[in-house]
């Protein structure tokens, strides 16, 4: 009597949960799209559809589009994915205690989020997923048990287990297939299928980390709710994603704009652009991110309307510059849509805000000149010729004996690896330090059986009098706060007790460009580069060119800990390279955005 009892309070709490969601699905119909009105509400031209049948078409040559067979070999392993956690559920539960028949009834989901969920991933991309499970199950269980269980399976490859990272997640590649599986226990006795992760009262009684699993699944589902038209929005974002990628501005972890960033920048386009096609909302992504106010914050939606959700005793850190003094620091802000917000681009730093802004800025360039029919959208996807920009560069290398230590070991230094180039931003010779986001492995050869992985940030100097000689630049503190950063980690510990005697290693170098070639393999520095010289064009062997700076002294490698470092530099009156001056003239076309932050955008000329 006690299983029936059991099994129709189940039946009636699902009915509860079903109801809810659907007055939060209502809710969320209602919610505005933007703090503030559209800019323009003209329907796309004949020539703007045609730029974006163009766009389609470019993009598939670039492979951003899964196949027909790798979407349905996508939706298969979550599939499997989820069959598994419902197997492992009812087992965990019974070994806790539950009668089968109840053990059957509790339920777990596993959601998706990032590109998947957006509907942009390409073919080669992983899954985010998030296994949502009732409140008798909890962390340890997944890492313990649900990882024995992932273990065991063939079709189960490079497992790693990060119980202890900020997110924690397990790691895996399954049937082919990379993906990331978060875990969040919610404070609920059964898991309906229909379960709406957008209520904000399940946040209640959760603990940090389950609050920041969920999250990646609430901004990803509120994102799509505030834009106009979801299939415009997918195709402008995969153009974004495809032209931060080539741009070398992709990178949340070395301080540059993840997916989601890229994903909210295009959502507040779609919003101010709400009846116009994937071309033009393309153009005016960089149009409007390129003229924004920084450090006024991009917002989809209004920070007192998400607070308003929220129910009485349920409080979270958000973003608020008002009551957090540490948020108005913060460069480029571009706030999550969903309970709690926050800031999903704190990692940005200076030199990289100055190179996104110039990137920005020859993005907006090329596309007027791909709707005069000058350029094509394979102008736009260019490669940044990043090893060409600068005369000097800093080399991160990172070695291992084995290749499980060294993905570890570089993931470590490549988090620690914008430390580096913030102390180098407060260096005051150094006008911009630019790291590449694009790591290097090389795998070990007769000569070398060591795994290593590398790094490259460009220096740019401030311009000096030449007048004053030669100019000496130390930067053996920055280096040494960098490895310090490294080298007291907490994942040190675990890193060197698995690695034994053989620990991992790190070294830090100066080179200047000619020496690039000792580092990189063959086919990433292009041989030749064109100059013109009073109207005869000539080619010159980039790396037989003389420079400047070519009597500095190299930096000496630095292994734990840092060796002294000082760079003899003497420098023109204006660098040849580089991203120094990211503001261009003014757009008397296109006009310029003046922004408030919280709630007023205009445009001046439209």
């Amino acid at each position: 009597m006690k299983h029936v009892y059991m099994v129709v309070f189940v039946m009636c709490w699902r009915v509860y949960l079903t109801k809810k969601a659907l007055i939060l699905f209502c809710a969320n119909r209602r919610r505005k799209q933007g703090i503030t009105g559209p800019l323009n509400t003209d329907p796309p031209s004949a020539v703007e559809i045609d730029l974006t049948t163009q766009l389609e078409a470019t993009l598939k040559e670039h492979n951003v589009f899964d196949t027909d067979e790798g979407i349905e070999h996508r939706k298969l392993v979550l599939l499997k994915v989820s069959q598994l956690a419902e197997e492992w559920l009812i087992k965990m539960s019974q070994e806790k205690g539950k009668p089968l028949e109840e053990a059957k009834v509790l339920g777990c989901k596993v959601f998706t989020f990032g590109s998947y969920r957006l509907g942009v991933h390409g073919q080669g991309a992983d899954i985010d997923a998030l296994l949502v499970c009732p409140r008798n199950i909890d962390r340890k269980d997944f890492f313990d048990s649900f990882g024995q269980v992932l273990s065991a399976l063939p079709e189960v490859k490079d497992l790693r287990l990060v119980p202890d990272a900020f997110v924690p997640v397990i790691k895996m590649e399954f049937d082919g297939i990379e993906m990331d599986l978060l875990f969040a226990r919610l404070a609920l006795p059964v898991i309906p299928q229909d379960l709406s992760l957008m209520d904000v009262n399940l946040l209640k009684n959760l603990d940090e980390k389950c609050v920041r699993s969920l999250n990646g699944c609430r901004v990803t589902d509120g994102i799509l709710s505030l834009v106009p038209n979801q299939e415009v929005f997918r195709l402008a974002l995969r153009a974004i994603k495809l032209w931060a990628k080539c741009r070398g501005v992709y990178s949340n972890a070395l301080g540059f704009l993840g997916g989601v960033s890229w994903a909210m920048l295009v959502a507040r386009t779609c919003q101010l652009y709400p009846k116009a096609c994937a071309s033009k909302i393309v153009e005016k992504m960089f149009f409007v991110i390129g003229r924004w106010k920084w450090p006024n914050p991009i917002l989809l939606i209004k920070i007192e309307d998400i607070m308003k959700e929220v129910p009485e005793g349920l409080y979270l850190p958000f973003w608020s510059p008002r009551y957090n003094p540490s948020d108005a620091h913060h460069l480029m802000p571009i706030i999550t849509p969903a309970y709690p917000p926050q800031n999903s681009t704190f990692n940005v730093t200076q030199s990289n805000l100055k190179v996104i802004q110039k990137e920005l800025e020859r993005g907006l360039d090329v596309c007027k000149l791909i709707s005069l029919q000058k350029k094509s959208w394979n102008d736009l996807f260019e490669p940044l010729e990043f090893f060409n920009l600068y005369k000097h560069y800093i080399v991160i290398l990172t070695s291992a004996l084995s290749k499980d230590i060294l993905l570890r070991w570089s993931g470590l230094v490549e988090s620690k690896v914008r430390v580096l180039v913030g102390q180098l931003e407060k260096n005051s010779s150094i006008a911009i330090a630019h790291v590449h986001p694009k790591s290097y492995p090389v795998d070990p050869t007769d000569e070398n059986s060591t795994f290593t992985a590398q790094w490259f940030i460009g220096l740019e100097f401030k311009p000096q009098d030449p007048t004053q000689g030669p100019l000496n630049v130390d930067i053996e503190g920055e280096i040494e706060v960098f490895t310090e950063a490294v080298f007291t980690s907490p994942a040190i510990v675990s890193l060197y007790e698995e690695s034994e005697e053989n620990h991992p290693t790190l070294e830090v170098k100066h080179v200047k460009r000619k020496q690039l070639k000792t580092y990189l393999p063959e086919g990433i520095l292009p041989s030749k580069k064109k100059k013109q010289l009073k109207g005869n064009e000539i080619l010159v062997d980039s790396s037989q060119e003389k420079s400047p700076l070519d009597n500095s002294l190299p930096l000496s490698g630095a292994k734990r800990p840092a060796s002294p470092s000082s760079l003899d530099l003497h420098e023109p009156k204006r660098p040849s390279g580089g991203y120094l001056s990211p503001n261009g003239p003014a757009d008397s076309e296109m006009g310029s955005l003046v922004d408030s932050g919280f709630g007023s955008l205009s445009a001046t000329s439209e």
